[in-house]
């Protein structure tokens, strides 16, 4: 594995190979990601104090050089809204050129955070946290889209999640009813087209027609043109940054507060697309390319970029598996503003909004995010603290906290863990049925049967233990026993691994049994469903039951 890890996806991907049918999905999810990359761009330019055409030049070059270098199989990269107060503050403090060079500045320190392998660290997000941090990030997606959704007159929206709420109440009179069809209609296009084919997204065929009714029918309602102008239709030469050593005192602290954020968050991002594809991503690679793309685009006279969230998921959710997507949506990007800048600047905002409120809708992971209210208090703790601080106050806040919240959790956690026993128990004699020692009880394993033996507790940083452990695992029994006797507990990130591990074996006719887990094991396990999933017949109280079990299941 050592020698992958600064080994890009793409080139292992191109090594191994990949089908048509993959790849037309990439093309088709680039394009899609393209075009919902095409406004966004733009808007967080202009809102960072710089031209339009900055925010596509990042797009296009930070996009494609990412893509190509990327430690993920569908990380897109772009200029995202968590940098918009710090590139405003930049530019109003050392201008444009400045921006440039800090953003040039900033790639290197990505580059070197990457060398030194501190994005292996980023592994152990817990699940709670990253549910809570995504979930968050699709209500402010959402929130964001209301005024170009319902079309309203509004000038100024205020940053501020109420505030932006309150203006919107303020505004109900000025709602664009067309505008607000479109939406809608985007909206049950996006989401039901896959009835008629699953060949072509929904939401390609939303814009397509959206702005063919706009454009043939003049409907009174906002475009990309009427909102942003003209859209720019080239690219400047790339040009050297004038650096010197006064220069860089002044920029190192800007340029600190780039690469801490884009490492954060290109890594999140990730760790987020890993969780929707069940991949393992590179993380220090991932870095590299991230801090390989601020370069180029400090080159080019473009803003910081890094891992965007949302057009990640955009992509994951219409078949983007490979890079091919994240570079066909640099390109498309550039052909759009190259040639058909004509044509796209005739979009209906609020058809894009549409599409955004989808992408929101599947980013909010609403299903997990139950499951998790009903787990135990302390998941639900990190859970609700990490949204309401990314809904209400900021992103990387929200990390800090949830980071610092799981860690006084596990500590707890592993102080209750640990208990001393009456030596006579560790011989399994207080209890006939208790689990007693391996050697002691186990006189053979089946044929065609696996078993593994945890130890110790199954939290966040555990867990990924599954991963690795599936990865490895050369052959697939026909029956997998897992030990649990010496498991104190189980948390949600574990609970997931367990999940997504019997999914896999299923897959592969293969059984797994459960065997000694603990009271309070059990009822995580049945809190989260996952008794369900291996049921309550795989699920046994000691070693000597979980052979018999097998024994059924293989003479069956």
């Amino acid at each position: 594995m050592k020698n992958k890890e600064f080994t890009p996806k793409l080139f292992t991907l191109l090594k191994e190979g990949f089908t048509k049918k993959q790849l037309t999905k990439d093309v088709l999810s680039g394009i899609i990601v393209g075009i919902v990359a095409l406004p966004l761009a733009i808007a967080f330019a202009i809102a960072s104090g710089v031209s339009p055409e900055k925010g596509l030049i990042t797009a296009i070059i930070a996009g494609l050089v990412i893509s190509v270098l990327s430690g993920s199989r569908v990380q897109i990269g772009g200029p995202t809204g968590a940098f918009i107060i710090i590139v405003y503050g930049i530019v109003q403090e050392h201008g444009i050129d400045g921006l440039s060079i800090a953003t040039f500045m900033a790639g290197f320190l990505i580059i070197g955070l990457g060398l030194m392998k501190l994005g292996n660290y980023l592994k152990f997000i817990p699940y709670p946290l990253i549910v809570g941090f995504t979930s968050g990030i699709a209500v402010v997606i959402f929130s964001t889209q209301i005024k170009d959704f319902f079309g309203m007159e509004i000038e100024n929206i205020p940053a501020d999640f109420v505030e932006k709420w309150l203006v919107y109440f303020q505004h109900l009179d000025s709602i664009n009813w067309l505008a607000f069809g479109i939406a809608i209609s985007t909206v049950l296009i996006a989401l039901n087209f896959y009835r008629i084919t699953t060949k072509i997204p929904g939401s390609l065929v939303a814009i397509v027609l959206c702005t063919l009714a706009v454009y043939f029918f003049e409907l009174p309602v906002e475009t990309i043109e009427s909102k942003f102008g003209e859209i720019p239709n080239k690219i400047a030469m790339p040009q050297l940054p004038n650096i010197n050593f006064k220069i860089i005192q002044e920029l190192i602290e800007p340029a600190i507060a780039i690469a801490l954020l884009g490492a954060i968050e290109s890594l999140l991002s990730a760790v987020v697309a890993d969780g929707m594809i069940g991949g393992k991503h590179r993380s220090n690679m991932e870095l590299v390319a991230q801090g390989a793309g601020n370069i180029f685009s400090g080159l080019f006279g473009g803003i910081p970029a890094t891992g965007a969230i949302a057009r990640t998921a955009t992509n994951v959710k219409n078949g983007g598996r490979t890079p091919i997507a994240g570079i066909v949506h640099a390109v498309f990007l550039l052909l759009i503003m190259l040639l058909f800048a004509p044509v796209a600047k005739l979009i209906p905002l609020s058809c894009l909004a549409g599409i955004l409120a989808v992408v929101a809708y599947h980013m909010s992971e609403w299903q997990h995010f139950r499951d998790l209210l009903k787990s135990n208090r302390m998941d639900m703790i990190v859970l609700l603290t990490t949204f309401f601080l990314t809904v209400f106050f900021d992103l990387i806040l929200a990390i800090e906290i949830g980071l610092i919240l799981s860690s006084f959790i596990f500590m707890k956690r592993m102080s209750e863990a640990t208990t001393i026993n009456n030596a006579e128990n560790l011989f399994g004699t207080a209890n006939a049925q208790a689990e007693k020692l391996f050697e002691e009880e186990l006189t053979y394993i089946p044929k065609d049967t696996m078993l593994y033996e945890i130890n110790g507790p199954l939290f966040f940083g555990a867990s990924q233990k599954f991963q690795e452990f599936l990865t490895e695992l050369k052959q697939e029994p026909k029956v997998l026993i897992l030990r649990m006797r010496n498991v104190p507990f189980i948390d949600a990130t574990a609970l997931n691994r367990l999940k997504e591990f019997h999914q896999k074996l299923k897959s592969c006719g293969t059984t797994i049994i459960l065997s000694g887990a603990n009271r309070h094991v059990k009822e995580a396990l049945f809190k989260s469903e996952v008794y369900e999933l291996i049921g309550k017949h795989n699920i046994l109280d000691n070693i000597n039951e979980a052979i018999k079990r097998t024994e059924e299941i293989l003479n069956k």
